[in-house]
């Protein structure tokens, strides 16, 4: 029998995924994690990016804006600031949103809000990497 690890994704919203993986892939603040069975506890935080929950030969995509992830053993849990089902991310509403943020920070002149536009301007760049990404493999239409 495959060794599996039990896999909870959460955010504000509420639960996003609930179920059992071979492996999961993460963003973490300091790169990419790999996560496997029996894997040694860890917390770390998470960067917006793709978040790949693999089991046998399908692969769920999810798109994670930041939050907290916690790896026991057996238990991987995301505690997401906001999550979303890569399929449903609207790659025309990013791009605006993309636009939207680089125009605030055009010659903004205050620190923090020039920090919260480039916040949200590396969101939307995660989050249309993430959505290119699945359309170059053909999973997107």
């Amino acid at each position: 029998m495959a060794m599996t690890i039990d896999v909870q994704v959460v955010s504000a919203e509420g639960s996003i995924y609930a179920g059992v993986a071979d492996m999961v892939v993460a963003p973490g603040e300091m790169g990419e994690l790999g996560i496997l069975p029996r894997h040694a506890p860890l917390l770390t935080g998470l960067r917006p990016g793709e978040l790949r929950i693999i089991h046998g030969a399908a692969t769920e995509y999810l798109f994670v804006n930041g939050g907290v992830l916690e790896i026991q053993p057996h238990l991987v849990t995301v505690l997401a600031d906001s999550a979303e089902r890569a399929t449903d991310i609207d790659e025309a509403k990013a791009m605006a949103a993309k636009q939207a943020a680089e125009a605030r920070m055009a010659g903004q002149t205050d620190q923090m809000e020039y920090a919260a536009a480039q916040a949200e301007l590396l969101e939307q760049i995660a989050r249309l990497k993430t959505v290119r990404r699945l359309r170059d493999q053909g999973l997107l239409r």
